[in-house]
C-alpha cells in the first residue's frame, strides 16, 4: 500500500535470499560412494526438514495479514536517529495484538504539530501522528489536556556556540554564561559588551533551544535582581537579531566579523554541523557557568485507533530501550538522564561531561514569555508630542542643561531601541502654532524609521529635528487640545498589528492655555468615551519635574483613561529607562495594576 502503509522501506521483514530454480546435478556413474548418496539425501532431507519446522514454529504470528500502520513524527534533528530504530523494529517482527506493526517515520518542526494539534499558528501541511517526538516539553504548554509523555527519546542541553576562531577570541572578553549572553543583548546598555559581541538568536515561536535560551537566561536574571527593563532591553535586542534556523546560525556564526558573533543552540546541533559538514572553522558549544535547560524529546502518544496506540506504546519502548538510548548516542544525542556517549568530544565541538541543569519553568512562566515575546515582536506606531512651550527653556536640573535639551537628547538614544521597520512621527506643541487655537504642528509625519525622505531615512530627519529643537520663550502649553487632535489621528488610523501608542514629552506645568481650550474634565472625558480596548490607543507621558500633586494626578488620570502610563523623573538619568519602561507596558497591558503612576 502507499502512503502510511507503506511498509518495504522501514518494517524490513525476514525475506530468505532469491535462489534459481533446481538443476539436477549431471548423472554419474555408480561407484564405491554410491550407497552413501541415498544416506546424504535422507540426511539433508532431514536437515531441510528440521530447518522448515524451525522457521515455522517461530515466525510471528499473524504478519503475513494486514499490518498495524504507526505514523511516527520526529523533530528534524532526531528523526535519522528514530528510524533507524524503527527499522530495527520492524525487522524483528514486533506485533500487537497478533499483527505486526509497520512503521513510517516523518520528520516535521515540533512548533508546525504542535500549532496543528492546537489548532493555532501557521503549518507547513497536514500532520496527524501515533507517536509524537517533538523536540522539547516545551511544546505541550500550548496545547489544552495534553497527554503525559511515554518516555524520553534524548536530551540535549542548550549552550552557547561560537566559531573556533570566535571562541579563542571572547576568553578575553567573554565569559561563557547566561549573564554575559544578556549583558551583551541588553539594548539598554549598548556601550558595554554588545560593542564586542553580537548575539544571535533562535526564534522562540520556532526553535525549542531559542526558547530555552530566553527561559535560562529570564531564570538568573530574576535570580540576580534583574530588572524588568533589563528583560525588556534583552528582548527587544533579541527580537531584530533573530535567525530562521540552526544552518542559518552557523553560516553568521563563521563569517568574520568586527563583534563576535555568539549563538544560542543545542549541543547535538553543534556536533551535527562539525561532523557533517566538515566546516573549516569548526563551531564550538560554550557550556553556560550557571547550567542550562536541556531540550527532552517527549515520546508523545497521539493515537486514537487502540491497536495503533498498542503498537505506538510498543515503539516508544523500543525507544527507550538500551540499543535505543546506544541509537541516539551515536547521532550526537544524551540519553535522557544526559549521559554522553563517547561521540561527544572536544574534536567535535563539545563535550561528553554533563552540565549543570537549570529546571525548566511551570507552563504559566513559558506562557507569559512567549506572550511578552509576542508584544515586542509586534509593529510599532508611535506619535511623539513635544512640549516647545517657555518653559521646557528652564534647568532641568543641577547641571544646568534645559528642559528641552535633556528630553531632546535622550529622545535620540531612545529611538536607536526602534527597529527601521517602525513607524513614528513628531507634532511640537506650544500655542497657536498653526493660527488661533490650533496648537500643535506635525514635523514629521508618522512613517516607517527606513522610510527616504528626500534622499534621507526617516530615523536621520527626526533625530536632525530633535537636536534643533528650540523652546518658544513665551510660548504657552496647549496641552489638552494636542492631546484630543493626536488621539482623533491615531485612533482613526489604527493599525491592528501594530502597537498604537501616543507619547508625550512636557514639562510639570501641564495644560496652561489663555486661549480656553478643552478644561483638564473635558479632555478625561473625551479620551475615557474614545478609548476602544479592541482596538488600544494608549498615551504614555514622560513629564519632566512634574511637583504638584494635582498636576501629578491630572496626568495619571489621563495615561490611565487610555491603559497608558505617566512618568515623573526628576534627572535626567532618570530619563534613560523610561523608553523601556514605556516597552516594558506591553508585557502587561492594558492592567499593569500600579494605575499608570510612576
Amino acid at each position: 500500500m502507499g502512503g502510511r502503509h507503506r511498509t518495504d522501506e522501514l518494517d524490513g521483514g525476514f525475506e530468505p535470499p532469491y535462489e534459481p530454480p533446481y538443476e539436477p546435478p549431471p548423472r554419474r556413474r555408480a561407484g564405491r560412494g554410491s550407497v552413501l548418496v541415498p544416506l546424504a539425501g535422507a540426511v539433508a532431507l532431514a536437515v531441510l526438514l528440521g530447518v522448515a519446522a524451525y522457521v515455522v514454529v517461530n515466525k510471528s504470528p499473524g504478519c503475513a495479514g494486514e499490518k498495524v500502520s504507526l505514523s511516527v513524527v520526529a523533530s528534524p534533528d532526531i528523526q535519522p536517529a528514530i528510524k533507524k530504530i524503527a527499522s530495527r523494529f520492524g525487522q524483528a517482527g514486533k506485533s500487537v495484538d497478533g499483527r505486526c506493526v509497520a512503521v513510517t517515520v516523518k520528520a516535521a518542526q515540533s512548533a508546525d504539530v504542535a500549532n496543528g494539534l492546537a489548532g493555532t499558528g501557521p503549518t507547513s501541511g497536514k500532520l496527524d501522528p501515533d507517536l509524537w517526538i517533538p523536540d522539547s516539553s516545551l511544546w505541550l504548554t500550548g496545547l489544552k489536556s495534553a497527554p503525559k509523555p511515554a518516555a524520553n527519546a534524548a536530551s540535549t542541553p542548550v549552550v552557547l556556540a561560537a566559531s573556533r576562531a570566535g571562541a579563542d577570541k571572547l576568553q578575553s572578553a567573554f565569559s561563557p554564561s547566561w549573564t554575559g549572553l544578556m549583558s551583551a543583548a541588553n539594548a539598554a546598555n549598548p556601550d558595554g559588551l554588545a560593542k564586542k559581541v553580537r548575539v544571535l538568536a533562535l526564534d522562540p515561536t520556532q526553535n525549542a533551544a531559542g526558547l530555552g535560551a530566553l527561559l535560562a537566561g529570564a531564570a538568573v536574571l530574576n535570580q540576580g535582581g534583574g530588572s524588568e527593563e533589563t528583560l525588556v532591553g534583552v528582548l527587544r535586542r533579541l527580537s531584530e537579531s533573530t535567525v530562521p534556523s540552526p544552518d542559518s546560525l552557523f553560516a553568521t556564526l563563521t563569517k568574520a566579523a568586527a563583534r563576535i558573533p555568539v549563538g544560542v543552540t543545542s549541543e547535538q546541533a553543534v556536533w551535527s554541523y562539525n561532523t557533517t559538514t566538515t566546516p573549516s572553522n569548526p563551531a564550538v558549544a560554550l557550556y553556560p557557568a550557571e547550567g542550562t535547560v536541556s531540550l527532552d524529546y517527549p515520546l508523545i502518544v497521539t493515537a486514537r485507533d487502540a491497536a495503533a496506540r498498542k503498537a505506538a506504546q510498543a515503539f516508544a519502548a523500543e525507544v527507550s530501550s538500551p540499543s535505543g538510548r546506544k541509537t541516539v548516542q551515536d547521532y550526537g544525542f544524551r540519553t535522557p538522564d544526559g549521559k554522553g556517549g563517547s561521540l561527544l568530544k572536544p574534536d567535535n565541538g563539545v563535550s561528553a561531561k554533563k552540565p549543570a541543569t537549570i529546571p525548566l519553568p511551570d507552563a504559566a512562566a513559558v506562557t507569559r514569555l512567549s506572550q511578552a515575546w509576542h508584544q515586542i515582536k509586534l509593529g510599532t506606531k508611535l506619535l511623539a508630542l513635544m512640549d516647545i512651550s517657555g518653559t521646557m527653556a528652564l534647568p532641568a536640573d543641577k547641571s544646568g542643561i534645559t528642559r528641552m535639551r535633556a528630553i531632546t537628547d535622550i529622545s535620540v538614544e531612545g529611538l536607536k531601541l526602534f527597529p527601521d521597520k517602525a513607524e513614528i512621527g513628531i507634532w511640537a506643541f506650544s500655542d497657536n502654532l498653526q493660527g488661533k487655537g490650533v496648537d500643535w504642528k506635525p514635523v514629521v509625519h508618522i512613517g516607517p524609521l527606513a522610510q527616504q525622505i528626500n534622499g534621507v531615512t526617516r530615523r536621520d530627519v527626526i533625530t536632525k529635528a530633535l537636536q534643533s529643537a528650540q523652546a518658544i520663550p513665551t510660548g504657552n502649553t496647549g496641552l489638552n487640545d494636542t492631546l484630543w487632535a493626536a488621539y482623533q489621528k491615531m485612533t482613526k488610523e489604527y493599525e491592528p498589528d501594530k502597537v498604537n501608542t501616543i507619547l508625550l514629552f512636557t514639562d510639570g506645568v501641564g495644560n496652561d492655555d489663555p486661549n480656553g481650550g478643552i478644561s483638564n474634565t473635558e479632555i478625561l472625558r473625551k479620551l475615557k468615551g474614545a478609548f476602544d480596548p479592541k482596538r488600544p490607543v494608549s498615551l504614555l507621558i514622560i513629564s519632566y519635574n512634574t511637583q504638584k500633586d494635582e498636576d501629578r494626578t491630572q496626568m495619571t488620570s489621563i495615561a490611565k483613561a487610555t491603559g497608558g502610563a505617566a512618568f515623573f523623573p526628576q534627572t535626567v538619568l532618570e530619563i534613560r529607562n523610561i523608553f523601556l519602561k514605556g516597552i516594558a507596558r506591553r508585557l502587561c497591558a492594558p492592567d499593569c495594576g500600579d494605575g499608570g503612576q510612576r
